[in-house]
């Protein structure tokens, strides 16, 4: 039976992905580092300070992992209150409103820092649907260790056999299957080069798990 969703929130609620790669690559260029696609590609769904780490790594960089994330955090709040065009992700608010009404317990589970979490459901006014709330970088592991999804299982109340995850990454995906979860791979229009071949189901659109079709596919 399910009873609870716990939604990604980059590339599944909301179209950040635009944004976050300008920051990034607007940080790559603050510290002189030239960073392929594949490369960046491969952090799809990874929280922030792992993905400093990995670069100071990588490049042997003389700054801290922390400074780049600050770096990277302050090319994002720019983008993210000069940029006009952000929205939701078509058809993602019709399907949060119907399951909320419906009666299924909705978690976000994102790698996003919680401060940027609490931006974007400030601006779509989201807080009313969900009961909570958990970001991965307040995290010891980020995806794809299962860790954000076992939590966001206990914090749904609920058993994670009774749970979906809906996400858009590899490295989601892979969590969520760790935490034998049943999960939902979203093509997202920005989610590039990711691989769906663990995921329970793959959609390219929110129609297709509308509460009545999600409904039909549990009680199968």
């Amino acid at each position: 039976m399910l009873n609870a969703v716990l939604f990604d929130m980059d590339g599944v609620i909301v179209d950040t992905e635009p944004l976050h790669r300008k920051a990034y690559f607007n940080m790559f260029e603050d510290v002189g580092v030239d960073v392929s696609n594949t490369l960046y590609d491969s952090f799809t769904g990874q929280a922030t300070l792992p993905i400093c780490t990995t670069l100071c790594e990588h490049f042997k960089l003389n700054q801290k992992p922390s400074e780049l994330v600050a770096l990277k955090r302050k090319h994002f709040k720019y983008l993210f209150d000069t940029d006009t065009d952000l929205q939701l992700i078509d058809g993602v608010l019709d399907v949060i409103q119907d399951y909320h009404n419906n009666g299924l317990t909705l978690v976000l589970a994102s790698s996003a820092s919680m401060k940027n979490i609490n931006r974007i459901f400030e601006r779509f006014d989201l807080d009313q649907y969900f009961k909570a709330k958990i970001s991965g970088a307040d995290l010891k592991a980020s995806k794809p260790h299962p860790e954000i999804f076992i939590r966001a299982a206990e914090l749904a109340e609920e058993r994670r056999e009774n749970c979906m995850v809906i996400e858009d990454s590899t490295n989601g995906i892979k969590a969520a299957k760790a935490a034998q979860i049943y999960c939902v791979g979203f093509k997202s229009p920005n989610s590039v080069n990711q691989n769906y071949s663990r995921a329970d189901k793959v959609i390219e659109s929110f129609d297709e798990i509308s509460y009545p079709r999600l409904k039909q596919l549990f009680t199968n």
